[in-house]
C-alpha cells in the first residue's frame, strides 16, 4: 500500500492526454498517473486501481463528461474530480457544480493544469 496519490486522465484525444500527463509529472513527479481514452475505459481503470483525483473531458464519444462524474461519485465519494472543458456556457459549468466537480477550462496549459492540479491538493 502506497501513500502516492494516483490521477486518472480521461479524454478521446491521445495528444490532450499526453499534454496533461506531461505537465503534470513535471509538476508533480510523485503523482501516479493512469489513463483512458473514453468512460467505459475510465470505469475499468478506476474499478481496478485506488484513484484520488480525475481529470475527464466533456466531450467523449459514449458516455460525456459529466455523466461519468456522476457514475464514478456513487463508489468513489471521496475522490476529487475535474472538468476540462472549452464549453464556457455557465448552464454547463452550474451542471458540473450539481455533480460535485470543479469546471477547468480549455485549453490544456500549464496555468489550466496547475489550477487543477492545486485544486487536487486544497483542503
Amino acid at each position: 500500500m502506497t501513500n502516492k496519490k494516483a490521477l486518472l486522465i480521461v479524454d478521446d484525444s491521445k495528444v490532450s492526454r499526453m499534454m496533461i500527463s506531461a505537465i503534470v509529472k513535471e509538476k508533480y513527479p510523485d503523482l501516479i498517473i493512469f489513463e483512458a481514452a473514453n468512460g467505459d475505459e475510465a470505469i475499468s481503470v478506476a474499478n481496478s486501481n485506488e484513484i484520488n483525483f480525475f481529470s475527464i473531458d466533456y466531450n467523449m464519444p459514449g458516455i460525456n463528461g459529466i455523466d461519468l462524474i456522476s457514475h464514478l461519485k456513487k463508489s468513489l465519494t471521496n475522490a476529487k474530480y475535474t472538468l476540462l472543458t472549452a464549453n464556457i456556457q455557465d448552464s454547463t459549468h452550474k451542471k458540473v457544480e450539481s455533480v460535485g466537480a470543479v469546471c477547468i477550462n480549455k485549453p490544456i496549459s500549464e496555468e489550466s493544469i496547475t489550477k487543477m492540479v492545486e485544486y487536487f491538493y486544497s483542503e
